[in-house]
């Protein structure tokens, strides 16, 4: 599914480049989970923006499936983006003038993907069926991490990118944000790239690797 082979990525400083990521190898199988973790400026994020087509290595390559990121143009990777990523943040990232049944299906539709049977479901599983006619504003942070989530899922992506996902909700509100995800996930081919800070929250996941000067240091997997 996704394999990221000795990618490197450095960035311009009034000290001179700073080296961020050195020679990072990953796999990441069909219908897997990782865990991405490190201390704050180990690169987390920036490996993530890599993977999602929104930065360029200066080394390596990435690919996901048969296609190789660094040999994509920016309208090729947009399109890739829409077809075959799901992303979700920390901030939810939902459309203010949106309510939320249009929220949920926006992504699907601009991959040409939109599939109201698929919808529906999601929009059971996932509690939102009083909630489908509310704009965000109306809904707690939970309730809009819920909305989010299935946004990302809703074009049944191939590849799921979540940053921080649960980093502004309470523990109670986190597991049960968390639960639903993987349960969703359990019943699709849709890998799962995260970060996080959160050893509670990684354990959940089939893998755990650590950024450490640059490299990735497993530090657990089943």
């Amino acid at each position: 599914m996704l394999q990221v082979q000795g990618v490197f990525k450095s960035y311009a400083t009034p000290q001179g480049p700073l080296a961020v990521l050195q020679g990072v190898d990953l796999h990441l199988g069909p219908g897997s989970s990782l865990a991405l973790m490190g201390e704050s400026g180990s690169g987390k994020s920036t490996l993530l923006h890599l993977v999602a087509g929104l930065d360029q290595v200066d080394g390596g390559s990435i690919r996901l499936g048969s296609q190789r990121l660094e040999q994509m143009s920016e309208s090729q990777l947009a399109n890739w983006r829409r077809t075959e990523v799901g992303l979700v943040f920390q901030q939810f990232n939902l459309i203010g003038s949106l309510r939320v049944e249009d929220n949920l299906g926006f992504q699907a539709r601009l991959a040409g993907r939109f599939d109201p049977r698929w919808q529906a479901q999601l929009v059971e599983r996932l509690g939102l069926g009083d909630l489908l006619r509310r704009y965000p504003e109306q809904l707690s942070g939970g309730q809009q991490q819920r909305v989010a989530l299935g946004r990302a899922l809703a074009s049944k992506p191939g590849l799921l990118l979540a940053d921080e996902p649960t980093g502004s909700l309470d523990e109670a509100t986190s597991d049960e944000v968390l639960e639903l995800l993987l349960e969703l996930l359990a019943d699709s081919p849709t890998s799962l790239l995260m970060v996080t800070h959160s050893h509670r929250v990684a354990s959940r996941l089939q893998q755990t690797v650590e950024l450490q000067r640059g490299r990735l240091a497993a530090s657990g997997e089943v």
